[in-house]
């Protein structure tokens, strides 16, 4: 971990970079006019209501969409022609919710070498990779068990030990605790605090504003356009939450 993080800190440019960008899969744009730079090692949270664009703007950054207006670059290059997945982990959301994979957590894991060594056999070296995945997220013990029989917040610890295998520089969590209970939100939380201070970068769009500034270093509100930009704490003494979800939620995210 130590040899990426030292690989990730001397890379050029921003790990994300959204210029001018709007998307819009009818005549009227979903997110519009959307400037955003994240540099190597933040941990950035996108909040907003419902149908504010949050999970389309996700997909504008990974590349799964290309805007209409505007550039998105990851790692330098074009989101949409970048094609070193290993560098992303990205955990949709409800991915903690699936039970439909039959297949155990060790194998689920093993996913995230494929970019390094395609479907073929993996080495020694690969599977002592993802063995300290697991053991990094606290999954070891799970290793053998069915991915069907596992709570929401292991298998969402699961997925992230699929990203750690892949040796990702960015980690990509789109309302990652759906569907994780309570008792396990704050250990997940734990754990991302801890991959980021090894040196991941965190961009995660999440509803529970409460864990977000609890969490998050830096707060992007959206609505269609951005609303704020900036440290967690201005966040929060700002009037983004008002005019994004109303006074209620301004003022439960600001007496956590």
């Amino acid at each position: 971990m130590a040899q990426r993080v030292e690989e990730l800190r001397v890379s050029a440019g921003p790990v994300v970079e959204l210029a001018d960008v709007s998307f819009g899969y009818t005549a009227t744009p979903v997110v519009r006019d959307v400037s955003l730079s994240v540099e190597s090692g933040e941990y950035l949270a996108i909040v907003g209501p419902n149908g504010s664009g949050k999970s389309t703007l996700m997909k504008l950054l990974l590349g799964l969409l290309t805007p209409d207006e505007g550039t998105a670059r990851l790692f330098g290059e074009p989101s949409h022609r970048f094609d070193d997945g290993a560098r992303i982990g990205y955990v949709a959301q409800h991915a903690s919710a699936s039970k439909e994979m039959p297949i155990t957590v060790h194998e689920v894991v093993k996913m995230g070498r494929f970019p390094h060594v395609g479907f073929g056999r993996l080495s020694a070296e690969d599977v002592a990779i993802v063995d300290r995945a697991l053991e990094t997220v606290g999954m070891s013990a799970f290793a053998n068990r069915r991915v069907t029989q596992l709570s929401g917040g292991q298998r969402q610890r699961a997925f992230i030990a699929r990203a750690l295998a892949g040796e990702a520089d960015l980690l990509v969590l789109d309302e990652p605790t759906v569907g994780v209970d309570v008792e396990s939100v704050e250990a997940f939380y734990e754990l991302l605090a801890a991959l980021n201070a090894e040196g991941i970068t965190i961009l995660l769009i999440e509803h529970d504003l409460g864990s977000v500034t609890a969490h998050a270093d830096r707060v992007v509100c959206l609505n269609r356009e951005i609303l704020f930009d900036g440290p967690t704490e201005a966040f929060v003494e700002s009037d983004a939450l008002a005019r994004a979800f109303g006074t209620a939620a301004a003022f439960a995210a600001g007496g956590r």
